[in-house]
C-alpha cells in the first residue's frame, strides 16, 4: 500500500508540473496588469519601474521558473490587483467554498443515492418516473440558469431566502463559518442546491444503472433461491457491488464542484474562491489565476489518491489481486 502512495505520487508530480506551465502560459499574456495597476494617469518611468518591481522585464521561463520555485514553498506572490500575498487571498476565501461545496456533495449523495436506489427497485412506479424526470431537468438546465430560476422563485416571489452574498459568519480558530448562524445557513441554501442538482441527478443515474445491472447477475438470483429476504438482497448484496463505480464518480464530482463552484458564486457572489478568479481575469492578475489552478489541479490528484485507496476497502477482490502482486 505504501509503495503504490509513493507511486502515485511521483507520478502526479509531471501532472503538476504540467498544469503549473499551461497556467502561467495562458495568463501571461492576457491584459496588461500594469496598466491595470498604474491606472490611466502614469510616467513611463513609473511603469518601467512597476514591470522590474513585478519581474515581468524577465524572459518567460525565468518568471515561470521563478514561480514554481515559490510555489513549491507555498509562496504564490503578491496579487497584482490587491497587493496582497496569494496565499493569504486564497486561505481567506477558501472557507466559503469549501463549506459551499461540501453542502452541496452531501445534498447530492444524501438525496440521490436513496433516489437511485429506489429507481432501480422499483422502476415501474409513478415515483421513479418522476425522478427520472427531474433528473433529466436536472442533467439538462445549466448551472446559471438553475441559480437564476431559484433566485427569482425564492428570493425574488416569495422573499424566504438572500439572493447573493454569505450572510452572517463567526470565526472559529481563524476558519470563517456561517453553519454557526441562522443567516449564513439560510444564504447557504440557494447556492447550495444550485451547485448540487447536476451532481445529485448525476449519482441518481449512476446508481439506478449500477443497481439494474447487478439485480440481472447471476449471484443475485443464487442469493434469492437461498431464500434470503428482498432487504437483505437488495442491500446485503446488490448495494455493496454499486459502490465502486459510485465512490469513482463521486470523488471526482467533488473535485468538480469546488473547481467549477465559479459558476455558481458568480450568480449568488458568493464570496470564495471562484469569485476571486473571475474578479482576477478581469484584472489579469496572474498570480491569483495560476495559483487557483494549481491548486485546483492538487485537489484532483489528491481525490484521485484517496479514491483509489477506497477501492481496496470496499471491493475485496481488489484486496486480493494486490496480496498475489506482492507474492
Amino acid at each position: 500500500m505504501f509503495a503504490f502512495v509513493i507511486s502515485r505520487v511521483l507520478q502526479a508530480l509531471p501532472v503538476m508540473f504540467t498544469v503549473a506551465l499551461i497556467s502561467f502560459a495562458m495568463f501571461a499574456y492576457v491584459g496588461d496588469p500594469v496598466a491595470i495597476m498604474l491606472g490611466q494617469d502614469f510616467t513611463v518611468a513609473q511603469r518601467e519601474a512597476l514591470v522590474r518591481d513585478l519581474g515581468l522585464d524577465q524572459p518567460f521561463f525565468v518568471q515561470f521558473f521563478r514561480f514554481v520555485a515559490n510555489a513549491v514553498q507555498g509562496e504564490f506572490g503578491l496579487s497584482y490587483r490587491l497587493s496582497r500575498p496569494v496565499l493569504d487571498l486564497i486561505i481567506e476565501r477558501a472557507p466559503a467554498t469549501l463549506e459551499l461545496a461540501l453542502t452541496a456533495a452531501a445534498l447530492a449523495l444524501l438525496v440521490g443515492v436513496p433516489m437511485g436506489i429506489y429507481t432501480g427497485l422499483y422502476r415501474n412506479s409513478w415515483l421513479s418516473r418522476a425522478f427520472l424526470t427531474f433528473s433529466l431537468i436536472g442533467v439538462s438546465l445549466p448551472t446559471f440558469l438553475i441559480g437564476i430560476l431559484l433566485i427569482l422563485t425564492f428570493a425574488v416571489w416569495l422573499g424566504w431566502l438572500p439572493s447573493f452574498g454569505r450572510g452572517e459568519t463567526v470565526s472559529v480558530g481563524g476558519w470563517s463559518t456561517g453553519f454557526l448562524t441562522w443567516a449564513g445557513l439560510k444564504a447557504l441554501i440557494l447556492p447550495s442546491v444550485t451547485l448540487g442538482v447536476f451532481q445529485l441527478t448525476l449519482i441518481m443515474r449512476l446508481v439506478r444503472a449500477e443497481m439494474l445491472e447487478v439485480l440481472r447477475t447471476d449471484y443475485i438470483k443464487f442469493a434469492r433461491a437461498r431464500g434470503l429476504t428482498n432487504r437483505a438482497v437488495h442491500f446485503g448484496h446488490a448495494l455493496k457491488n454499486t459502490l465502486v463505480p459510485v465512490i469513482t464518480i463521486t470523488g471526482l464530482q467533488l473535485g468538480a464542484i469546488i473547481a467549477f463552484a465559479i459558476v455558481t458564486e458568480t450568480v449568488f457572489q458568493w464570496p470564495g474562491m471562484g469569485l476571486l478568479f473571475i474578479q482576477s481575469v478581469g484584472a489579469a492578475d496572474i498570480p491569483v489565476m495560476a495559483a487557483y489552478l494549481l491548486l485546483i489541479a492538487a485537489l484532483f490528484v489528491t481525490i484521485n489518491l484517496i479514491v483509489d485507496l477506497l477501492y481496496f476497502a470496499v471491493d475485496p477482490r481488489l484486496r486480493i489481486g494486490g496480496g498475489k502482486g506482492g507474492h
